[in-house]
């Protein structure tokens, strides 16, 4: 959660940034005023919603893959009580291995 909230802090602030970056005479009367700022402020909205979209769909992935890597996790924790048992000299648990032909 704290590496979603950052990268939600980032992108505020790049958008701000970028608020400030594209504000120009955009209605062409030779200063800028609100209705300029009216208009950047639409495609603001926009480039909001695809940030919005494109951060929700990364930390959906983050997820998962947070869910892939506790399994793994889990299954080497599983497997260091076996290996201290082959240290021991104990004999295998589990499946016994095929025998070749």
């Amino acid at each position: 959660m704290k590496i979603l909230g950052i990268i939600l802090i980032v992108a505020i602030i790049g958008l701000i940034v970028l608020f400030f970056y594209k504000l120009k005479d955009k209605d062409g009367d030779g200063d800028i005023d609100l209705k300029d700022a009216a208009l950047t402020a639409k495609e603001l909205e926009k480039d909001i919603k695809a940030g919005v979209r494109e951060t929700k769909r990364r930390a959906k992935r983050v997820k998962q893959e947070l869910k892939d890597v506790a399994g793994a996790v889990k299954e080497v924790g599983n497997q260091v009580g076996d290996v201290a048992k082959a240290v021991k000299g104990k004999s295998r648990n589990g499946r016994k291995p095929k025998t070749k032909k």
